[in-house]
C-alpha cells in the first residue's frame, strides 16, 4: 500500500522535474535556441489548462451524479475551436497588433484605452477566479485524504487547511520564479508554457492509464463495461434540454473569457498559424480526456461502497485494487491539472492587477508625471510578484472560509458564470463599431451584480452576507428579488437561472447604453481598428511626435524598463535613422515602437497615457479616418496626407536647422582652434627663441642659470612636440595610415596603467572599479586602447565640477561585445554640446584646463580603427562615455603559452 511519505516524495520529485523543464526552456529561449518552444504542438498542449482538477476528478463525479451532462464541459470549447475559429483568429490578430497583455487590456484598449474599464474587468476577473483556485487546492487535499484513508495503520491526514496552505505557497513560489522573469509583452513565458505542455501530457496519460485499468482490469473488457454503464444509475439520468444548452454555451463563453485561457491562447501565441493545428488537435485532446469518464464513473458506482465520493473515483479505484503505482500516477495527473491552472491564472491576473490597478495608483501617488523618480520596472516586478502571492492567498482564504465540501461542489460552474460576463463587451468590441465604454461599463456592472447576488454569494450557503431570510423571501422582503427566483422565475435550475439573467441583462444594458450614448473619437478609432483588423494595417494609431524631446523620452523609458534596455532601444532607433549616439528623432514609428516596449511593463493604457504626457497627441492613419467617417473619406484622406507632409517637412526643417547649427558651431570651433593652435605653437616657440638668444648672447652666465634656461627650452620643446604629435596622430588616424599592433592582455592591468599615466591623485580624485568584471582577456591594440582610457580619465579629472570627484569605471558583457562605461559625478555636458564633443575643433569646457580639443576626436578615430565605438551616454548623473569593443573576448582563464 502506498504511503503518504512516498506520495510526498513523488510530489517533490515531480515539482523538481517541472522546475528543471521550466528553467531549461527559459534558458534555451534566451539563447535563441528554443525554436521547438514555438511549435504548434506546444501551443496546443498549453491550451490544456482548461482541463483543471475539476475536469480531471470532477468530470467523473459529474457523470456519476448527472449522467451525460459532463459532456457539455468539453463540448463548448470544441464548438469554439471548430466553429468559431475565425473569432479566435481575430482575437489573436488584435492581441498582436495592439500589444495586448490580458483580457482586461483588450477590453480597455477597445474602448478608448480606458483604465477605469480595465480596473473593473480586473476586479471581476479576480473575484471570479478566486473560487476556482480554491477548488484546485481542495482537490489536492482530498487526494491526500484518499491516500490516508487507505493506509493500513489508519494514519490520520494532517490538517487539510495546512496542506492547502503549503500547496498554495509552493504554487506561488513557482509562479513568481518563472512568471515574472521579464516584463516585455513581446517576450513569452517560455518556461511556464513548456511546463504546462508537459503537465498536459502527464494528466492525459494518467487519465488514460486509469481508464484502461478500469475497462480491462476491473470491468473485464469493453462489452462488460458497456453492460455496467447500462445497469448503472447513469443510464437512467434524463438530460434537461435547457440545462444542456445552457452549460454548453456557458463552457464556450468561459473558454473565450477565462483569464488563464486568454493568457495562453492570445498573449502566449507566437504564430497565428498555430490556431490551425489547435482547431483540430485540441478537440482531439478533449475527446481523449473524456474517453473513459463514463466507464470510470459506472464501475466506481458498482464496486465502491455506497457513499464513496464520485469525484475521487479516479484515485480510489486503483487504491482499492492495490495498484499503488497507478494510484500515484493518477494523483500526479490531478496534481498537474490543479497546479497548471493556478500558475497560469496567477500570471494572467497578476499582470492585470499590476498594469491596471497598482501602476496607475503608484504613478498617481508619485505625482502623475511620466518623468518621475524611481524605477518603474522594479515597482512593476514587485507589484506582479506581490499580486501572485495575494491571488493565491485569496484562493486559500476562500477555501478556508467556505470549509470545502458541498460549498465547493459546483464552484467550477460558478466561476465560469462570473468570467462569462466579459462576453458581451468582448464580442461587441470585436464586431460592433458603435459599442462604447459607457455601454461596456454599464453592462459589466449589471451582469456582475446579478451574478454576485444570484450565484456567487449563495454558493457559501446561509451566511451573514447572504442570510437564509434573503434566500427565502428576497432582498428587503421583496419576493421578486429572491436570489434563485429573480423577477418571479421559479422552478429553474439555480445555475441556469443566474446565467440567464446575468448574461441577458448584461447584453441588453450594454447594447441599450451604447446606442443612446456617443463614443469618444478615440473609441471610434479603436473600434475601426478592432472590427476591421484584417482590412487595416493592424497597427494602432501612431504619434505626431512633433513636440517630443528625445532626452525626456529616454529618461522616462529608463525609469520604466531599465537603463540598459532603454539605451539599447534608443541606440537601435538612432542607428536606423542614420544618427550617431543614443537620441533618435521622435518619429511616429519610433514612438509606436517605444509604446509597445513600455506596454509590457505598465500595460497598453498606462504606456499610452505616459507617452501622451510628453508627446502631446496621436496621429491617425488615412484608413482609420475613412472607416470612422465614410461620408468625408476624401476630405479626411487629403487632410491626413497634408498633415503627414507638413510633419515630414517640419522634421526635415528641424534636421536642417540642427545641421546648420552644427556647421556654425564647427566654424566657430575651427576659428577658435586656429587661434588656439597659433597660441599653443607661438608660446613655446617664443620661449625657445628667447632663452636660446639669452644663452647665445649673454656672457658669463652661471652654470645654474644655464641649466635653468636649458630646462625651460627642453620643457617647451616637449610641449611643442606633444602638440605636433597629437596633430600628426589625428591626421594619420583620419587617413587610415595607422598600423595596429594586436596584443593580448587583461582589462584590469590595462586600466591600472591608464590611471597611472593620467596622473590621478587618489586623495582628490576617487575611482570606483569592479575588479571581478575587469577580469577579461582582450585581443586588440592595447597601447591604442590605453590611449583612449587615458584621455577619458584625464578629461574626467579636468572637467568634473563636483567638490568630491568620483569616476566610476563599469565594464559589462553584452552578447559578443564588451561595454566599458566611464561615468563621473559632475554636472555633465549640456545637451546642446553633446553632439560636438567628438569633433576635432571642439573643447568640452574652458573652466579648468586648456588644450586644443583633440583628445576625444583622437579617441573616436582610434576606436573606429579598433572596430569598436565611443559614444556619449545621455540621461546619466554626470558626464558619461561608453567604449564598445565588438570583437570576441576570451574567458577569465589566461591563454596557455606554447
Amino acid at each position: 500500500m502506498a504511503t503518504l511519505n512516498l506520495l510526498v516524495l513523488v510530489c517533490f520529485l515531480y515539482v523538481a522535474f517541472l522546475f528543471t523543464i521550466a528553467f531549461g526552456a527559459d534558458r534555451a529561449a534566451r539563447r535563441g535556441r528554443g525554436t521547438w518552444l514555438r511549435s504548434p504542438v506546444v501551443y496546443t498542449l498549453s491550451l490544456s489548462i482548461y482541463c483543471t482538477a475539476w475536469t480531471f476528478y470532477g468530470a467523473v463525479g459529474f457523470a456519476a451524479r448527472s449522467g451525460l451532462e459532463f459532456v457539455t464541459i468539453y463540448l463548448g470549447p470544441t464548438l469554439v475551436m471548430i466553429g468559431w475559429w475565425w473569432t479566435l483568429r481575430k482575437m489573436v490578430r488584435v492581441g498582436r497588433s495592439q500589444r495586448i497583455t490580458s483580457v482586461a487590456d483588450l477590453i480597455s484598449s477597445r474602448y478608448g484605452k480606458s483604465n477605469l474599464l480595465a480596473v473593473f474587468v480586473t476586479v471581476l476577473a479576480v473575484v471570479g477566479t478566486t473560487p476556482y483556485i480554491a477548488l484546485q487546492l481542495q482537490s489536492v487535499t482530498l487526494s491526500f485524504a484518499a491516500f490516508a484513508a487507505n493506509e493500513p495503520s489508519g494514519t490520520d491526514l494532517p490538517n487539510q487547511q495546512s496542506i492547502a496552505l503549503w500547496v498554495a505557497l509552493g504554487l506561488a513560489l513557482f509562479t513568481i520564479l518563472f512568471g515574472t522573469r521579464n516584463l516585455d509583452a513581446n517576450e513569452r513565458h517560455h518556461g511556464v508554457v513548456m511546463a504546462i505542455a508537459i503537465e498536459a501530457v502527464v494528466k492525459l496519460f494518467a487519465l488514460l492509464a486509469v481508464g484502461v485499468f478500469v475497462v480491462w482490469g476491473l470491468a473485464g473488457g469493453v462489452n462488460d463495461t458497456l453492460a455496467r454503464i447500462d445497469a448503472s444509475p447513469i443510464a437512467a439520468w434524463e438530460v434537461s434540454g435547457s440545462r444542456w444548452v445552457g452549460l454548453t454555451m456557458l463552457s464556450a463563453a468561459a473558454f473565450l473569457c477565462l483569464p488563464r485561457m486568454f493568457q495562453v491562447m492570445v498573449v502566449e501565441n507566437e504564430d497565428e498559424g498555430h490556431l490551425r493545428t489547435a482547431s483540430w488537435a485540441f478537440p482531439a485532446y478533449l475527446m481523449l480526456m473524456s474517453l473513459f469518464v463514463l466507464p470510470i464513473a459506472a464501475v466506481g458506482l458498482d464496486v465502491l461502497p455506497e457513499g464513496a465520493n464520485p469525484d475521487l473515483f479516479v484515485l480510489t479505484l486503483p487504491l482499492q485494487d492495490g495498484r499503488d503505482g497507478l494510484a500515484i500516477l493518477s494523483f500526479i495527473g490531478g496534481f498537474s491539472s490543479a497546479t497548471s491552472m493556478v500558475i497560469v491564472a496567477a500570471i494572467a491576473l497578476s499582470t492585470m492587477v499590476s498594469n491596471h490597478v497598482v501602476m496607475p495608483v503608484w504613478l498617481w501617488i508619485t505625482g502623475g508625471s511620466a518623468v518621475m523618480s524611481g524605477d518603474v520596472r522594479n515597482v512593476a516586478l514587485l507589484a506582479r510578484r506581490t499580486s501572485i502571492a495575494g491571488i493565491v492567498l485569496l484562493g486559500y482564504l476562500y477555501f478556508h472560509v467556505s470549509g470545502g465540501g458541498t460549498a465547493l461542489a459546483a464552484i467550477g460552474l460558478v466561476s465560469f458564470a462570473g468570467v462569462a460576463q466579459f462576453l458581451p463587451a468582448l464580442m461587441g468590441g470585436l464586431y460592433w463599431r458603435a459599442a462604447n465604454r459607457t455601454g461596456a461599463l454599464a453592462g459589466l456592472g449589471v451582469g456582475f451584480v446579478v451574478w454576485l447576488y444570484c450565484l456567487f454569494l449563495p454558493s457559501f450557503g446561509p451566511s451573514p452576507v447572504m442570510p437564509q431570510a434573503v434566500i427565502d423571501h428576497g432582498l428587503f422582503g421583496l419576493h421578486w428579488l429572491r436570489p434563485q427566483a429573480l423577477f418571479g422565475a421559479e422552478g429553474m435550475d439555480p445555475l441556469i437561472h443566474a446565467v440567464m439573467w446575468s448574461i441577458s441583462l448584461n447584453t441588453i444594458v450594454f447594447i441599450t447604453v451604447s446606442i443612446i450614448s456617443f463614443p469618444r473619437p478615440v473609441e471610434r478609432l479603436q473600434g475601426a481598428q478592432f472590427v476591421n483588423v484584417f482590412e487595416h494595417s493592424g497597427s494602432p494609431p501612431g504619434w505626431t511626435g512633433g513636440l517630443a524631446q528625445s532626452e525626456d523620452l529616454l529618461i522616462m523609458s529608463q525609469r520604466i524598463i531599465g537603463g540598459p534596455q532603454a539605451q539599447a532601444l534608443f541606440a537601435a532607433a538612432a542607428q536606423r535613422q542614420g544618427l550617431a549616439g543614443y537620441l533618435p528623432e521622435p518619429s511616429p514609428e519610433f514612438l509606436q515602437e517605444m509604446e509597445r516596449e513600455l506596454s509590457g511593463s505598465v500595460g497598453a493604457a498606462t504606456a499610452h497615457a505616459m507617452i501622451s504626457q510628453i508627446v502631446g497627441g496621436a496621429s491617425v492613419s488615412v484608413e482609420d479616418l475613412m472607416a470612422v467617417a465614410d461620408e468625408t473619406a476624401q476630405i479626411m484622406e487629403y487632410s491626413s496626407r497634408l498633415e503627414a507632409k507638413t510633419e515630414e517637412q517640419e522634421r526635415t526643417a528641424r534636421q536642417l536647422r540642427e545641421a546648420n547649427q552644427k556647421l556654425t558651431q564647427l566654424s566657430v570651433q575651427k576659428d577658435a582652434f586656429l587661434s588656439q593652435i597659433s597660441h599653443e605653437l607661438r608660446t613655446p616657440m617664443t620661449s625657445i627663441r628667447a632663452f636660446s638668444e639669452i644663452l647665445r648672447d649673454t656672457q658669463g652666465l652661471k652654470t645654474a642659470e644655464k641649466s635653468k634656461y636649458a630646462a625651460i627650452i627642453h620643457d617647451e620643446t616637449v610641449r611643442l612636440t606633444r602638440l605636433l604629435d597629437d596633430l600628426l596622430d589625428l591626421s594619420v588616424l583620419e587617413n587610415g595610415q595607422v598600423v595596429l599592433n594586436s596584443q593580448t592582455g587583461r582589462l584590469g592591468p590595462l586600466l591600472d596603467r591608464a590611471i597611472a599615466a593620467a596622473g590621478v591623485d587618489a586623495e582628490t580624485f576617487r575611482i570606483e572599479r569592479d575588479r571581478q568584471a575587469e577580469d577579461v582577456m582582450l585581443t586588440t591594440d592595447l597601447d591604442r586602447l590605453a590611449q583612449v582610457f587615458i584621455n577619458l580619465i584625464s578629461n574626467a579629472r579636468k572637467y568634473c565640477d563636483s567638490p568630491s570627484q568620483v569616476l566610476t569605471i563599469a565594464p559589462k558583457r553584452q552578447k559578443d561585445r564588451l561595454l566599458i562605461d566611464f561615468i563621473d559625478n559632475g554636472s555633465g555636458i549640456p545637451t546642446d554640446h553633446q553632439s560636438m564633443v567628438f569633433e576635432k575643433f571642439s573643447r568640452i569646457g574652458e573652466t579648468k584646463a586648456g588644450g586644443a580639443g583633440l583628445g576625444l576626436a583622437i579617441c573616436r578615430e582610434i576606436m573606429a580603427r579598433l572596430g569598436g565605438d565611443i559614444t556619449y551616454l545621455p540621461g546619466q548623473s554626470g558626464a558619461a562615455f561608453r567604449v564598445t569593443l565588438p570583437q570576441p573576448f576570451a574567458d577569465t582563464t589566461p591563454p596557455v603559452s606554447a
